[in-house]
């Protein structure tokens, strides 16, 4: 198009594309505007999280998306897929560059899996690569047609394949919809959100304020990143945070000191907030993971475990240290259930369920968890090996880490290279032991693809009501049909 304006006002000096004037072309929002008539759409939508569409387009054009697509909030390449598939004629087509999270969970349901349930047929895919631009994604290029083809012919990742998923697969390695399971929920959760730098003190801060009243520590916290359980060889906070929980303000008036560092470094960048409560509540985080603090209260530990990272690694934390955002926090502190979350069968589910960040697993706790189907009935021996097993895993990496004065990344990456044979013989020992838990032969324990479809069986039977199902001892038995993207 620059091509064609130049030649407009200066004269042609070479041959150009065949745009006969410019007059079709708008500058606008394509997602508001009215679309004109159409042989095919082709697209690059633009690339921008969910998590991040407030922020920059504001409270007002949330809403208006949420009201016009009905889908919640999603990745914003999401809602044109659903544009243009609705704006397609019978037998017409499209192409669509977009984030690979359009395969993945809450954003496959609202875009491939919607074309798909509405008459479009998937023809031509690559599941997901780096984008060659400066934007730091992975993304996924998707060629479809409203109707079924007359002589199909499918192109998955460049190889001709029987046909293409929502999930950008082939049918047969398609894991299909899956049920959350009511005895599962409130096991799994983010950690609170503080919005606002101010939040984060120093540890010379922390220590004046601690040693200023012991009471204190009930509001100045150890604060636990996702780079703390990857890289700090004993997975222990680094930085510090003020945190009044869910105090009213003449509670955290007892902590004056605490309060006027909140007053002076977040009130001034509160009160502009487009967010009436994170205004008027402008000492409290923005999203204080209320469910989470209610979930460990009772609790002597909780288990952490990165938002994102190549592996799923978890540890041990105690209940002083505030996790953050950037972590998801599970109730429980027994070494069974920590045993069963570590090992390489819930990985493997969670790999199958959750999506990705570039190249990264992005873990997900209402797909990787929710859905998950905990080994049930389980006997007592069976508990004590799985939770013996955690435990020698536990310990052992943590020697090793302290010895060497390095974290879980460098050490897994070196144990990959061949090292450490001893701590990867603890690990499939304690896969083993959870196979053993869900009464399968030892040799499924190392067989991604086949723990997948054994946990796709389980869940499809609890949810049918066919198997009784109570893991946490929480429920009678049952679960709720409530379908994943």
């Amino acid at each position: 198009m620059g091509h064609r304006q130049m030649v407009d006002r200066y004269g042609a000096a070479e041959p150009v594309l065949p745009l006969v004037d410019l007059s079709s072309i708008r500058i606008g929002d394509a997602l508001a505007v009215p679309w004109p008539a159409t042989d095919c759409i082709i697209g690059n939508p633009p690339f921008l999280g969910s998590q991040h569409l407030r922020a920059a387009r504001g409270d007002g054009y949330i809403d208006w998306l949420k009201k016009t697509f009905k889908v919640g909030v999603k990745d914003y390449c999401v809602y044109w897929f659903r544009k243009a598939h609705d704006h397609l004629r019978p037998g017409q087509r499209a192409g669509f560059v977009g984030t690979n999270s359009i395969s993945q969970n809450r954003a496959r349901s609202a875009s491939l899996r919607y074309i798909v349930d509405t008459g479009g047929t998937i023809t031509d895919a690559v599941s997901t690569q780096k984008w060659p631009g400066e934007a730091n994604v992975h993304v996924s290029l998707v060629n479809w047609t409203k109707g079924s083809e007359p002589s199909p012919r499918f192109m998955l990742d460049g190889a001709e394949v029987s046909g293409i998923s929502p999930e950008l697969r082939t049918p047969e390695r398609s894991t299909g919809e899956v049920a959350r399971l009511r005895a599962n929920a409130g096991r799994c959760y983010q950690g609170p959100i503080p919005v606002g730098d101010g939040f984060i003190i120093t540890e010379t801060e922390a220590g004046e304020l601690i040693s200023g009243g012991s009471h204190y520590r009930a509001v100045v916290r150890p604060y636990l990143t996702g780079d703390d359980i990857a890289d700090e060889p004993e997975q222990r906070a680094r930085r510090w945070i003020i945190d009044f929980g869910r105090m009213r303000l003449e509670e955290a008036a007892k902590y004056p000191a605490a309060l006027n560092i909140v007053r002076e470094r977040v009130k001034p960048s509160r009160d502009s907030n487009p967010r009436r409560a994170r205004r008027e509540r402008w000492w409290l985080f923005g999203e204080q993971a209320v469910g989470m603090r209610l979930g460990i209260a009772s609790l002597h530990r909780y288990a952490a475990s990165l938002a994102f990272g190549k592996r799923l690694l978890l540890c041990w934390v105690d209940l002083w240290t505030c996790p953050s955002g950037k972590t998801y926090v599970f109730v429980f502190d027994d070494d069974y259930h920590m045993g069963v979350v570590s090992s390489g069968v819930h990985e493997s589910w969670a790999r199958s369920r959750s999506g990705t960040l570039e190249d990264r697993l992005s873990y997900t706790p209402t797909s990787a968890v929710e859905t998950y189907p905990w080994p049930y009935p389980v006997t007592e021996q069976q508990r004590e090996r799985v939770a013996e097993a955690s435990r020698r895993v536990i310990a052992r990496r943590q020697e090793i880490c302290l010895e060497n004065q390095f974290g879980l990344t460098t050490l897994y990456n070196l144990v990959d290279e061949g090292a450490y044979a001893d701590l990867k013989a603890m690990h499939r020992e304690l896969d083993e032991a959870v196979a053993a838990a869900y009464g399968w032969p030892k040799a499924v324990a190392q067989d991604a693809g086949e723990i997948v479809r054994r946990l796709l069986t389980l869940n499809r039977e609890i949810s049918a009501g066919e198997r009784e199902y109570d893991p946490f001892g929480s429920i009678a038995g049952t679960a709720e049909q409530l379908h994943l993207g």
